[in-house]
């Protein structure tokens, strides 16, 4: 049985100078400050809640930390170290966890890979593309082998847009949330 990933929230607490002075769970000292973080049902110095592995302040790189053989980490360490990596569906090469790559249906790519591969011309937001046979291809090479070949119409048809339900372009590819297009009848969010 695979443990699943356990990821928490941090919130950033104002301390109310009437209460009594909560203990940090990293130092073990009173909190003094203005300010304190609670995670893990504890309270942290702003400085003690830190990556196990870079060393960052947590409450200044997100809102989430992640927790896996007893180590407090930051997302990037998170994936580095229990991520899981594949391949670039245009190279064929292999994609580190923490890297931010871009999906289409099943398919997964590096930034840089995720352009036409006949023309290898890169999609903007806006953008529209086709795939066939897993094959990314721009709107004018999808029509001019329309027109030399005859396609047949299994072709998924997809607008490269931002969408608020995508939460932007990209995604960390050791993630296995759902894939990052949201489908609509025959467009798709990147």
């Amino acid at each position: 049985m695979q443990k699943r990933e356990k990821s928490f929230g941090i919130q950033m607490l104002s301390v109310q100078p009437d209460t009594k002075p909560k203990g940090c769970a990293g130092c073990n000292r009173k909190i003094k400050d203005r300010y304190l973080l609670k995670a893990l049902d504890k309270y942290w110095h702003e400085d003690c809640l830190k990556c196990a592995c870079c060393d960052c302040r947590l409450g200044e790189v997100g809102s989430t930390l992640y927790t896996k053989a007893n180590l407090i980490l930051c997302r990037r360490d998170y994936l580095r170290l229990f991520g899981v990596t594949g391949n670039c569906a245009a190279c064929s090469k292999l994609i580190p966890a923490f890297e931010m790559v871009m999906r289409a249906k099943e398919n997964v790519y590096h930034l840089d890979c995720f352009a036409c591969q006949l023309c290898n011309q890169r999609f903007c937001v806006g953008d529209k593309f086709f795939l066939k046979n897993n094959m990314i291809l721009c709107q004018s090479d999808y029509e001019e082998g329309l027109m030399k070949e005859g396609y047949a119409p299994q072709v998924t048809e997809a607008e490269a847009t931002e969408g608020e339900d995508c939460g932007g372009p990209a995604e960390p590819a050791g993630f296995t949330d759902p894939d990052i297009l949201e489908q609509n009848p025959k467009s798709f969010c990147l």
